[in-house]
């Protein structure tokens, strides 16, 4: 064989490895722009102090320090903390039991499952106006069952410290359990009929088909959700920022609408990086975690 003929081979193989990369170029040259620049710009930033405009002078772990003594930055970590665990229980929960009692039904199964999806499809800013409307303290609801004999629902729900966090869980909630539902239920349609039928015929009931068929089959349908549930929880900011901004008194204050109020209300650009860069290292603790197990053997 000649050296001419040696070198074709190697030649192709130098461009099939090279086309690939030409055409993720775009895309990577997008996300260094986009997000890795920012990235990097917001962990320098974290250690200056930094208004947004002019030149920004380092004051190394300055931002950190007051962070750790900042009681708003522990209300807002305790929320994030609150509100994880409300989403990782309520609405997990009613997804796998709307997913589970909409399973056996064969007719109009587009229709339920479009029922269950709209609320979520709809614009974060229109479903909390809407739910603004409905809770209004004035105008709502509550006032009208009071003028029907029933007050104990007449209740400023946003309004108040010890209602206002989950009154807004309860709006994001009625959004994010319709979607849920879905993807428990395409996942739950795609487990093996055989295994059901095996078990009714050992006199298996619902309950245990359930426990011993359909969360195994389903496990990383279930596992992803409950960790995109826990990387949403700390970037929660719409739904909170528009129905009370973080308030009353920071009864309703997370990380995000801190990061917020500091870069855009207090002018802390260097503070709000801090605080960001902080929500950053809680997910990446969460995705190390999911990332060990997996390593570990685990099935999820």
């Amino acid at each position: 064989m000649t050296t001419h003929q040696t070198t074709q081979p190697r030649r192709r193989n130098w461009r099939n490895q090279l086309v690939p990369w030409l055409f993720m170029a775009p895309i990577l040259a997008l996300n260094v722009v986009i997000i890795l620049g920012p990235s990097l710009a917001s962990i320098y930033y974290a250690f200056t102090d930094w208004t947004g405009m002019g030149r920004a002078r380092f004051i190394g772990l300055a931002n950190f320090t007051r962070m750790i003594g900042d009681p708003v930055y522990r209300i807002a970590l305790v929320n994030n903390l609150k509100w994880t665990a409300i989403f990782l229980t309520v609405p997990i929960f009613m997804g796998l039991l709307g997913a589970m009692l909409l399973a056996p039904i064969k007719r109009g199964q587009i229709f339920f499952r479009t029922a269950y999806f709209i609320p979520y499809v709809i614009a974060s800013v229109v479903n909390a106006q809407i739910w603004r409307c409905i809770l209004h303290p004035l105008k709502g609801i509550g006032p009208w069952l009071a003028r029907q004999g029933i007050p104990w629902l007449n209740v400023a729900w946003f309004g108040r410290e010890s209602t206002a966090l989950y009154a807004i869980a309860f709006v994001d909630n009625w959004h994010w359990w319709g979607f849920l539902v879905v993807v428990y239920l395409a996942a739950m349609q795609a487990v093996d009929t055989q295994l059901y039928e095996a078990a009714r015929l050992e006199g298996a009931n619902r309950w245990q088909e359930f426990w011993y068929i359909t969360l195994p089959s389903i496990r990383p349908t279930l596992v992803f959700t409950l960790l995109m549930t826990v990387i949403w929880s700390f970037l929660v900011f719409d739904y909170i920022y528009v129905l009370t901004e973080g308030g009353p008194a920071h009864a309703s204050e997370v990380l995000a609408t801190e990061v917020f109020n500091a870069a855009f209300g207090r002018f802390e650009a260097g503070y709000a990086a801090a605080v960001g860069l902080s929500m950053s290292l809680f997910c990446g603790i969460v995705i190390a975690i999911f990332v060990a197990l997996r390593r570990r053997g685990w099935e999820i």
